[in-house]
């Protein structure tokens, strides 16, 4: 069962919050980051891109970074521009893109249950990206940034965080690069703390949405911090990282869609004879097609969108990875037709997911950097849920989770 406790934020005085929120590390580059935070001296960046402090082109990954983030850390509690809270909350985090809010809990969530299975994940993580995030928290001896969590549905909670949205935030702001509202709740009373522990105590399982690499970061850094103490009790403040909990069934997963320099060497009538093979395919015109169901897809090809339907017999409903359409594309058409075998590595495809849709596709077909792009419907909740309970790992880039948290809303210090 999931073990959760409240910890003492460390977070933005109310009138300084949008100086100092940012978009996570991992989804801009060291040169987005740059000139997002400009002469802003509060932004988050400066601590979770600490490169941008440095002459252009210096690597993330430089030794002088990471003194850098602690470094400018310091600076922002000395500052005041970072005020860690008197007693411990839990903590409401909602945010609203296209007029839907989800509502999720921030909370600590212990580094037992990564370890163990009980926060369950669905994707591999890379070694190297997993020692860069753990140098950051090593450094700053705190979770900057929250993961990204999923939870079964639960009446009980929801009624609680419906009772906190019906009252004044203490913080409200829309975001300037993505346009979406982002509101934050503190959890003060007793009851409700305890009633949170309570209801996730009760939970057989999380579920890892976004942030793999962040949580194994994490947990194997508060492992670590457990196995240098001498005096280690088991309730030190290293022993949990931060996290922000959602009801499964608020989130929204966007398509995560694929998009191909050649089509080894076939033509494209030959590439349409090859998926018709293992696909009903119907060309679908000039105008863009998006799919609309499982099994279903969408290919771009020399100025033409055309629906594929994969045919029964080519994916196992009863399998959750074989049933996924990220399974069947990867299988029956990136690996059996052009031969891409390895998605990580191959330098002939790339992705497209989010919020850019199929404008994004033709554009790089358009252009001639691109040959074809193949469209996916959404991957669901359940779906990925499945896999992890099954201990099974989805394929790569399959799953698009949007909004993305903001950083910089509170912090988790680990002492």
């Amino acid at each position: 069962m999931a073990t959760i406790k409240p910890f003492r934020g460390l977070r933005p005085p109310k009138e300084l919050v949008e100086k100092v929120e940012s978009r996570p590390y991992d989804v801009l580059n060291s040169e987005e980051a740059r000139a997002e935070a400009g002469d802003n001296a509060m932004s988050l960046y400066h601590i979770i891109k600490p490169e941008i402090d440095f002459e252009p082109g210096t690597s993330e990954y430089d030794p002088r970074v990471y003194s850098k983030a602690t470094e400018n850390f310091e600076a922002f509690q000395r500052n005041g521009w970072l005020v860690q809270d008197k007693d411990e909350h839990y903590y409401i985090y909602a945010q609203t893109m296209n007029g839907k809010t989800q509502y999720g809990l921030v909370v600590g969530a212990y580094v037992d249950d990564y370890l163990n299975g009980v926060i369950k994940k669905h994707e591999l993580t890379r070694r190297d990206k997993e020692e860069d995030r753990m140098k950051h928290v090593r450094a700053t001896n705190a979770n900057m940034e929250p993961v990204f969590f999923a939870y079964p549905d639960n009446e009980v909670l929801d009624n609680l965080i419906n009772r906190y949205a019906a009252t004044e935030p203490e913080y409200d702001f829309i975001a300037p690069i993505d346009g979406f509202r982002h509101q934050f709740w503190v959890i003060s009373d007793p009851a409700d703390m305890q009633a949170i522990t309570a209801e996730f105590a009760k939970m057989p399982s999380l579920y890892i949405a976004d942030g793999h690499h962040r949580s194994a970061a994490a947990a194997l850094v508060g492992a670590e911090k457990a196995r240098q103490n001498p005096n280690h009790r088991g309730d030190e403040e290293y022993n949990y990282f931060m996290a922000v909990c959602f009801q499964a069934s608020q989130l929204t997963i966007l398509d995560y869609n694929r998009v191909v320099k050649d089509l080894n060497g076939l033509t494209a009538d030959e590439f349409l004879k090859a998926l018709s093979v293992d696909f009903v395919v119907e060309d679908k015109g000039t105008d863009a097609y998006r799919p609309s169901r499982l099994h279903e897809f969408s290919l771009y090809l020399d100025g033409h969108w055309f629906c594929l339907v994969a045919k029964p017999g080519t994916f196992d409903d009863a399998d959750p990875i074989g049933v996924l359409d990220v399974d069947i594309s990867s299988r029956l058409i990136l690996d059996k037709i052009l031969g891409i075998k390895d998605l990580r590595s191959d330098k002939r495809i790339d992705f497209v997911g989010g919020l850019r849709g199929l404008d994004e596709l033709k554009r790089r077909v358009d252009s001639g950097e691109m040959r074809i792009a193949l469209a996916l419907y959404p991957v669901s909740m359940k779906q990925i849920m499945d896999i992890a309970d099954s201990g099974k790992i989805m394929p790569p880039k399959a799953t698009w989770f949007e909004p993305k948290l903001r950083s910089g809303l509170v912090v988790h210090k680990l002492s």
